[in-house]
């Protein structure tokens, strides 16, 4: 793993990065293999007990927290691992859109079944979930939610777990879904004119413009942003990934490729590219190990600095 950066000390505290009002007071997706058993989590509670220990729990409480601990609080080991992995993601401050894909060797993101379960190993679900604990909202497309019936809770780690954002124009999510009947917050988004039953408290309807069948990604973020939810995981899949980095909203984008090889599944990243690989993005990286798999972590809003000075 290279070297990071010396991180930056902030005064941002963790209310700074969640709202203080409650909200609402696509492709299936590989991380949610792990039972949904954690006795830890009660439904409508966010937050879970830390569960690290040493100078990993104290860097990781003081991430959790918003603040970026200087470096001699990390006196090696898991410490000084998430300060050089997540420090960044929290110095970037209360607005930063992430997006997440786990992968096959040969870029599939599940068979041609659908079968999406255990393309990355034990570790990249621990980075999810910790991926997840240090944002406002994760976004899944609804085929995530058919299919895999996920809760988007953070459990493998300590933390709190973010608003689940349901992008669903036609209003097909199957009305037994659990993050539909329990957990944290829920946005569920459909188009205009779609049906909206009566739900639990806990979830909100929001009304977006999809007049090609599909939402804005910018929509999506500004819908998101008026409720104070600015720290943003797009973790839902291949297509809505795709979308996101399609339409230039993406400031990084994470990509854990796992040592398999599917032959012919569900693609990963899909969108329209330059002609010739010379003009292809080719942002700042760096990468690091999750257990038997790698990820590739693209700064896409370095990219776009450099574009455009």
């Amino acid at each position: 793993m290279p070297e990071a950066t010396t991180p930056v000390e902030t005064t941002a505290g963790a209310q700074s990065f969640r709202p203080t009002t409650g909200v609402g007071a696509a492709v299936p997706d590989e991380d949610d293999a792990a039972p949904e058993d954690d006795a830890s989590f009660v439904a409508g509670e966010n937050a879970a007990p830390t569960r690290d220990e040493g100078d990993g729990g104290t860097v990781w409480r003081a991430l959790l927290d918003g603040r970026v601990p200087p470096a001699e609080v990390a006196r090696g080991g898991e410490g000084a691992e998430l300060l050089a992995r997540y420090g960044p993601l929290v110095a970037a401050g209360p607005r930063l859109v992430l997006a997440q894909l786990g992968q096959s060797l040969d870029g599939f993101v599940a068979a041609r079944t659908g079968d999406a379960r255990h393309v990355t190993g034990e570790e990249d679900r621990r980075h999810l979930h910790r991926l997840r604990a240090l944002v406002d909202a994760v976004v899944v497309g609804v085929s995530t939610v058919a299919a895999d019936d996920c809760l988007l809770t953070v459990r493998s780690v300590g933390g709190p777990s973010p608003v689940r954002v349901v992008l669903d124009p036609r209003a097909r999510a199957p009305r037994t879904a659990r993050l539909l009947a329990e957990g944290p917050p829920v946005l569920w988004c459909v188009a205009g004119g779609a049906d909206e039953p009566a739900l639990p408290p806990h979830v909100e309807v929001v009304s977006l413009p999809a007049p090609s069948g599909a939402f804005a990604p910018a929509d999506v973020l500004a819908a998101l942003a008026a409720r104070g939810l600015g720290r943003v995981l797009v973790e839902g899949g291949g297509r809505t990934v795709s979308a996101f980095l399609a339409a230039g909203v993406l400031d990084r984008l994470l990509v854990t490729t796992a040592p398999l090889l599917v032959g012919d599944g569900v693609p990963g990243l899909r969108f329209a590219g330059a002609d010739r690989l010379a003009d292809a993005l080719r942002p700042p990286a760096r990468r690091f190990a999750l257990g038997e798999d790698s990820c590739l972590e693209l700064d896409l809003a370095a990219a776009r600095a450099a574009r455009h000075p």
